[in-house]
């Protein structure tokens, strides 16, 4: 762990916004002390504390690529592995393009939902829609915003920071936001604008943005492509509030699976020096069922041999299957005994049921959003299942654990 590292991290992230440790404090649940410790190198974030350096990367509106930086300068492991700065192809290049077709069939209102479960951002590999952005619809014409993630923003600056990530200056309110936007409309350009972590902010605020965005893309017809990124949040949002016109009216996508090609790709970017035997990244992908946490803990693993053994075949799984996120992600759902029950029952079952647009049931979506389970299969035959039996072999592992202790 390197303290002066991530003191510089969060002191440059922090005065880019101008966030100051009271406010840091209060939005993710420390002192104002601990706060400043952590900015003047004299200790870093507790491991147990990982949720409050998630919470402190969401207030200063850091990307997955910084965000993955502080959590390694603070010794933790990457909130988005599969996400590093590396140089090469494009991955998940398919899903991309089926992203910007779908927007431009979309008539009369090019709006679409990009969900993603857990570990893979919101959205994933942003930078490379982005680079697709500008390359379809020219670099000037492409917007991101990344809206404001505390919940106590006045008007004036939820609207100012908007308004500086689209390059307008002078912004006051909401209602300059909407002119300065208009008037780009109103010249004739068509504009592609990325909302990165839609749901962030207040309710207030997001009925807000999310009217002016469904303002302009009704009179600006076909003029305002919108993609807008999220995960369970988001999902509640279109689904179970039902109050955001905006999101009525918008198309759904699910972010891909991970696919043999795409985990290839991925592991000759991270190092393209090394060549990895296409079966042992087979085996890999079956093991970890796409699950991009435990793909990247594996391919890390993997990377010292040339191809698996039955020794190391066995190796790698008991490796994955004691993955920190893994736990983090089931002990919450194991707190009672009736919840670790219900949990057994369903470790035990091969089929969940039914997949549907929303789960009403709070546990599944859980386990849904956390990534543990996935669906398989199209239209009526779409169903719940487990992401892969090392997952299920984890949550027995969490089960025994709570009852030995």
């Amino acid at each position: 762990m390197d303290t002066d590292a991530f003191s510089q991290l969060l002191t440059l992230y922090m005065r880019r916004i101008r966030a100051s440790a009271s406010g840091v404090a209060t939005e993710i649940g420390l002192s104002r002390e601990a706060v400043n410790n952590w900015r003047n190198g004299l200790s870093l974030p507790n491991p147990k504390s990982r949720d409050k350096l998630i919470a402190c990367a969401r207030y200063l509106r850091l990307t997955e690529l910084e965000t993955n930086r502080l959590f390694s300068a603070a010794g933790f492991e990457p909130e988005f592995p599969l996400q590093a700065e590396t140089t090469g192809g494009v991955p998940f290049a398919p899903c991309i393009d089926a992203l910007f077709e779908q927007l431009r069939r979309l008539t009369p209102y090019p709006i679409v939902l990009l969900l993603s479960q857990a570990h893979w951002g919101q959205p994933p590999f942003r930078q490379e829609l982005l680079a697709r952005a500008r390359a379809l619809y020219g670099e000037p014409s492409v917007l991101h915003i990344q809206p404001p993630y505390s919940a106590s923003t006045a008007s004036s600056d939820y609207f100012a920071a908007i308004g500086r990530q689209c390059g307008f200056a002078d912004i006051t309110s909401d209602y300059d936001f909407e002119a300065a936007l208009e008037r780009r409309l109103l010249a004739g350009e068509r504009l592609f604008c990325l909302v990165s972590r839609f749901e962030q902010g207040t309710p207030q605020l997001r009925e807000m943005l999310a009217g002016i965005l469904r303002s302009l893309s009704e009179m600006h017809c076909g003029r305002l492509h919108l993609l807008l990124c999220g995960g369970e949040a988001l999902a509640d949002l279109k689904y179970r509030s039902g109050d955001l016109s905006l999101l009525n009216i918008a198309q759904v996508s699910h972010w891909s699976e991970l696919t043999l090609a795409d985990l290839t790709l991925l592991a000759q970017r991270r190092w393209p020096e090394r060549r990895f035997d296409q079966a042992m990244l087979g085996e890999l992908l079956e093991s970890c069922g796409g699950h991009p946490a435990l793909a990247e803990e594996g391919l890390e693993w993997l990377v010292q041999f040339a191809a698996l053994t039955p020794d190391s075949r066995q190796a790698l799984h008991d490796l994955l299957s004691r993955s920190a996120r893994l736990w983090q992600a089931f002990l919450p759902l194991a707190d009672t005994d009736s919840s670790r029950e219900r949990l057994r029952l369903r470790l035990d079952a091969l089929d969940l049921g039914r997949a549907s647009p929303y789960l009403a049931d709070g546990e599944l979506r859980r386990l849904f959003w956390n990534n543990l389970i996935t669906i398989r299969g199209q239209g009526d035959s779409a169903r719940l299942v487990w992401r892969c039996e090392i997952i299920r072999q984890t949550g027995r592992q969490v089960l025994d654990a709570c009852v030995e202790g």
